[in-house]
């Protein structure tokens, strides 16, 4: 008779042995999550640079002068398609991470572009409503202003009026002494 076992998914194995060790899954996954997103930027990065490039093209060479040397061509072309292909495949998830990334990063972009238009809106608001305070003071300024000089303009011919009544006093005062 055959024994029956237990397949888990490896989720589940996952979770059975974190909580079998005390681990906090969520923070273990998000570490490893961050250490696997890393990895695949720099993997992204090094394979766009020149150093790739000159690795590729050696690894290229390599392979096709390798029959020179006894290597049947079959085999090499059979090793060459396969790692191309897995190569191919790693490429097309790491592009597509990289896009995923670029996009959350453009929608983070984009959230702070409207939270700058909006600080715009209202500090245009805050200008206009400054400008209009403005307008006010300088209104009552040239109120106050105009206010002044009638007063001054009044002041003086009080002022005047008090020096030729002066003048005439001392003249009727000069007449009466003599």
């Amino acid at each position: 008779m055959r024994r029956k076992y237990l397949v888990l998914p490896p989720f589940y194995l996952l979770y059975y042995i974190c909580s079998w060790y005390n681990i906090d899954m969520k923070k273990t996954l998000r570490k490893n999550k961050l250490k696997l997103e890393r990895s695949a930027e720099i993997a992204t990065k090094w394979i766009g640079s020149t150093a790739s490039l000159i690795t590729h093209t050696t690894l290229f060479v390599v392979a096709f002068i390798s029959p020179l040397f006894g290597v049947p061509f079959e085999r090499v072309l059979l090793v060459l398609t396969t790692i191309v292909s897995l190569e191919a495949i790693y490429l097309s998830i790491f592009i597509q991470m990289s896009v995923n990334k670029t996009t959350k990063d453009i929608e983070e972009i984009a959230e702070d572009v409207e939270d700058i238009q909006e600080d715009i809106v209202e500090i245009a608001e805050d200008v206009d409503e400054i400008q209009e305070d403005i307008e006010d003071i300088e209104e009552e300024h040239e109120k106050d202003y105009k206010e002044d000089r009638k007063l001054e303009k009044k002041e003086a011919q009080t002022l005047e009026a008090i020096q030729i009544t002066l003048a005439q006093l001392q003249k009727e005062i000069e007449e009466l002494k003599k």
